[in-house]
């Protein structure tokens, strides 16, 4: 059964969510002190009944059933039970039809869903949702930051939520454990940090990823490269050269790793790892595997470097760390150097220098005491190409450069830049404009791609050719 036989009452105190003018003999001007502060009654009044109803509903459903019923019927219920509810317990409740429309999609947003962030999810426009506190959310539309209407009531509603989330990834938050990484069911990776560390109560970021990642065309369509570069990148990973995405954060590396990826064979064997899977391969021979945090009592943890070394035993062709943070990015390059070509990762950094001496930093991490030269002489020979892509002040992000690692001078590791972007300033609206430019040399992993079949315009690499944006 759906419901439960529970006849409880409960006291009702109730004004409608938004002021119908028609009730008031006295019209306040919208902006004066008077109309924010009775907006902010009828908003508590209103976060009020929608508690009420939302508490008293849960009284009456059998909450093991929640999840085996279809969305529409789930629907159907809560809104027969709601309208019993303002019928009866909450009949004074003077909610104009528009009102109690919004009540219902409210309700189904807390029974069903994240409640005031369920409409963020449902807007494919949104990237990131960010809740600084519970009476601030901002979302990320088209590269720009805004600041939404919607609010929880309390830290503790705000709360309520974020041990929904938690929870259904079997993990906890507490004041013992106060940060914690998650995923949503729609793959969007989820962090919460919590009071004492943080201040002003509950924090919470939301990374969403489309139910389609983003295809080649798409990027071109979008001016974060040219045709031309986009087939050297696919021809890149169709012969099997080893990939590292760089970028700072939000700067689309994920994004981008995504849309390499499908131009991997659909005969080679993937194995990802991830701290919060957010990959979305669309080959049929793919793993996925995603580490664990420590328990409670600091037990049970494993690391992207057991991950990695475990891939090794899996029979991988191709291994793809989401992210490389620390010691794993040591048997990542071993796994490149022992015949898994064609691997993928990506870094946080700057400039593709810059992911050299992280990477060089993250291997010492490892504590295997090799010396600087070997080290140095190991990463040039396992990593082929570095992949620089930057998000500029307009928000539109780009691949800025491309470049090969050409070998060791001395103890340094030397590279050329295949190509870059570069922007020339902003227009009267904000847009950054530039050029995209080939360099003029010719790549080393031009004979690698003729190996596989994969035939190259020479004319691509002339630098006399740009393309403005």
């Amino acid at each position: 059964m759906f419901f439960n036989n529970t006849n409880k009452k409960s006291a009702a105190k109730v004004i409608d969510a938004e002021p119908d003018p028609q009730l008031h003999h006295s019209h306040p001007t919208p902006d004066s002190p008077e109309s924010r502060q009775r907006k902010r009654e009828l908003s508590d009044e209103y976060f009020l009944l929608k508690n009420r109803i939302h508490t008293r509903l849960l009284d009456m459903v059998d909450l093991s059933m929640i999840d085996s019923l279809e969305p529409e019927v789930l629907k159907t219920q809560i809104r027969s039970l709601v309208t019993k509810i303002l019928d009866t317990e909450e009949r004074n409740a003077p909610l104009n039809m528009s009102e109690r429309e919004r009540l219902f999609s409210d309700i189904e947003d807390e029974v069903m869903g994240l409640g005031p962030l369920e409409p963020f999810l449902k807007d494919d426009t949104v990237a990131d949702i960010l809740v600084n506190t519970h009476n601030q959310i901002y979302v990320e539309r088209f590269g720009k930051l805004e600041l939404s209407e919607s609010t929880f009531k309390d830290d503790a509603h705000l709360m309520r939520i974020i041990d929904k989330i938690v929870s259904s990834v079997g993990r906890r938050i507490d004041e013992s454990s106060p940060m914690v990484d998650a995923r949503l069911a729609d793959g969007s990776r989820v962090n919460v940090i919590i009071p004492p560390l943080a201040l002003d109560g509950p924090v919470m970021s939301i990374r969403r990823f489309g139910k389609d990642p983003l295809k080649m065309d798409d990027l071109i369509m979008l001016r974060a490269f040219t045709q031309g570069i986009g087939e050297i990148m696919k021809g890149i990973v169709r012969s099997e050269l080893n990939v590292v995405i760089s970028g700072g954060t939000g700067s689309g590396k994920t994004t981008l790793l995504n849309c390499l990826s499908q131009f991997i064979p659909a005969t080679d064997r993937i194995i990802t790892i991830e701290d919060a899977a957010e990959l979305q391969l669309k080959q049929e021979h793919v793993v996925r595997l995603e580490t664990r945090p420590p328990n409670i009592e600091g037990k049970g943890e494993v690391t992207a470097r057991e991950l990695v070394r475990n891939s090794l035993r899996m029979r991988p062709d191709r291994i793809i760390v989401g992210e490389v943070r620390g010691s794993e990015s040591f048997d990542m390059l071993q796994a490149m150097n022992t015949g898994h070509d064609g691997s993928l990762t990506t870094i946080h950094a700057n400039t593709p220098r810059d992911a050299l001496m992280r990477i060089e930093s993250m291997v010492s991490m490892a504590n295997l005491d090799i010396p600087i030269e070997f080290m140095r002489r190991f990463i040039a020979s396992a990593i082929h190409i570095i992949i620089q892509v930057s998000r500029y002040s307009d928000g539109t992000r780009k691949v800025n450069s491309i470049q090969e690692i050409t070998g060791m001078e001395g103890n340094v590791i030397t590279t050329q830049e295949i190509f870059s972007f570069n922007p020339t300033g902003v227009d009267e609206n904000g847009k950054v404009k530039g050029y995209f430019r080939f360099n003029g040399v010719r790549p080393q992993f031009v004979d690698k791609f003729h190996q596989v079949g994969i035939e190259v315009d020479r004319e691509i690499f002339n630098p006399d050719k740009i393309v403005e944006v």
